[in-house]
């Protein structure tokens, strides 16, 4: 996910938002039903294909995990369903305007709430944000990205409920990075649990979370769900809903089941190949929601055969993004150019997707020295529970086939193929050759996190190995202004030289599928983490 800024920085977001942050209902019974026989009051059961490894925020690496974090623990600021900032642990979110943010851009004020509890009965202050900083920081921890996070040379809390970052240099999306809904939203930890440990990769807290959100931890039965109980006391109000069962359902197919025999309420993010079949199932609302995201086939950019730009042009023209989107996506999802969509104010208007064109895809081939005399082998991964990337890996493996590359297909669960480098992720340590990667960023076209250098694994999400200083410096033009129009020029630049390098072939942007009961009322996610307002929501 990618992030957003304040001060003067604040008009990049708003005009990012009117753009294209918009969701789409479609209904297929009547919303106005009091309740249906099969909902249960006040319970929410929610399907989760993806399966999280763990509870502690700091140690997220999947999208799964900080839609379950936000269930039980709190950002300093979040974004609502516009993408416009809502402040959360901070009484207001950090401006120029509000003298929060310095005139020169160095130091960042964040005002805490007051009224904040841990679940424990704990307080809350300035020393838990500070600690989380240090969690994030700490090289001892197997944290996936610090970036925006090392840009900060000190934190300090002047008392109880202040707490004051202390920049290296000007950093434009800093508000939308820092514990907020940024490609590593990690929510806030608490300190007088877990600041004695030399770190945190096997607390016992990482299964038994206790933390100031909406709901609290009461058990995690492992391969089966995770149950919440309400906070009565939480800060932004009493929830509506009583309990929230996350259902681990690692199987898409047997989700989408559980929604026709109305087991669950609510399955979180259905891929697009389960979108059709959805469609068919009657009392079901399905929201549809805008991403800053992309579909695309990775590159690993660092080791024999895919360094070689001709290979991965090859692919690049072998692949027909149009047939791609309209054979597995039934249109939900539309042919990409780079990894920044339509609907975001940095978004080249210039670039066009990548013609099909076998022609060209043996020539790049050729020229790289592969042929009938000398053939390719490539090994795809791809996650195992999603039917669409199933199916997506056996179309790559029968499209490549006939400019001569054969495809050995590799499934493999979540955890393991977008774990940390710490815990011997696939694709963070590199072990692998070309992998089907689905990224979600934020509201913010920083996409800094994914192609610069400083980047690659452990310190960021650079897992393609790209490496470009031409890419670098245009980046720091971006991460260093406030201005949008030179961010915006930046950004193209940046734009131009990923169709130029290929570290990735984009292949489809897409949206977030959520089929609920349309007993739930109050669902409204943004474009980063779903689960944002839960408090809010009841069924």
């Amino acid at each position: 996910m990618v992030l957003h800024r304040r001060g003067r920085f604040v008009v990049a977001l708003a005009l990012l938002v009117a753009a294209g942050c918009t969701r789409v209902g479609e209904s297929s019974s009547s919303a106005g039903v009091a309740r249906h026989a099969w909902t249960i009051p006040d319970t929410l059961r929610a399907g989760f294909s993806q399966v999280p490894r763990t509870l502690n925020p700091v140690l997220a690496t999947q999208v799964v995990e900080d839609s379950i974090d936000a269930l039980f623990a709190d950002k300093l600021v979040s974004v609502d369903s516009q993408g416009n900032f809502v402040p959360m642990l901070a009484q207001e979110v950090p401006t120029q305007a509000n003298g929060d943010i310095s005139a020169d851009g160095l130091t960042i004020r964040y005002r805490l709430r007051h009224n904040v509890k841990w679940h424990d009965g704990f307080p809350f202050t300035s020393k838990d944000v500070r600690f989380t900083f240090d969690a994030v920081m700490n090289p001892n921890n197997d944290v996936i990205s610090r970036n925006g996070y090392d840009d900060v040379s000190s934190v300090t809390t002047p008392d109880d409920y202040t707490v004051v970052f202390h920049l290296k240099r000007p950093y434009g999306p800093f508000v939308a990075t820092a514990f907020s809904e940024s490609d590593s939203p990690y929510e806030i930890i608490p300190e007088h649990l877990l600041g004695k440990l030399h770190d945190l990769n096997n607390a016992p807290y990482n299964a038994a979370p206790i933390g100031t959100g909406p709901f609290k931890f009461v058990r995690w039965v492992r391969g089966d769900r995770i149950e919440f109980a309400r906070n009565d006391d939480y800060f932004l109000g009493k929830p509506k809903l009583k309990t929230v069962i996350v259902k681990l359902i690692p199987d898409e197919n047997t989700e989408v089941q559980q929604l026709r025999t109305h087991e669950i309420d609510w399955m979180w993010q259905a891929s697009t190949s389960a979108y059709k079949a959805i469609k068919t199932i009657p009392d079901l609302h399905t929201v549809l929601t805008p991403l800053n995201a992309y579909y695309g086939v990775m590159f690993n950019n660092a080791k024999p055969p895919t360094n070689d730009v001709r290979v991965r042009r090859a692919i690049l023209f072998a692949l027909d993004k149009a047939s791609l989107a309209r054979n597995l996506t039934y249109g939900e999802a539309v042919p990409a150019t780079e990894d920044l969509p339509p609907f975001m104010w940095a978004y080249d208007t210039t670039l066009q997707p990548t013609p099909y064109n076998l022609t060209a895809a043996k020539t790049n081939l050729a020229e790289a020295g592969y042929g009938p005399a000398h053939p390719l082998s490539l090994e795809l991964y791809y996650e195992q529970s999603s039917a669409l990337l199933r199916t997506m890996a056996a179309q790559i493996q029968t499209t490549l086939a006939p400019i001569g590359i054969t495809v050995h297909i590799h499934p493999q669960v979540s955890t393991i193929i977008y774990g940390a480098y710490g815990s011997g992720g696939t694709l963070a340590r590199g072990n692998f050759q070309i992998a089907i990667y689905q990224w979600i960023a934020g509201v913010d076209p920083d996409d800094s996190s994914q192609f610069m250098c400083r980047n690659l694994p452990p310190a960021g999400y650079d897992e393609s190995l790209y490496c470009s200083h031409v890419t670098d410096a245009a980046e720091d033009i971006a991460l260093h202004s406030y201005d949008q129009a030179t961010r915006k020029r930046a950004y193209a630049r940046v734009q131009q030289q990923l169709a130029k390098d290929v570290p990735l072939d984009f292949l489809l942007w897409y949206k977030a599928v959520q089929p609920l009961n349309p007993d739930l009322k109050g669902f409204d996610p943004n474009p980063v983490t779903d689960t944002w307002d839960t408090y809010r929501w009841s069924i």
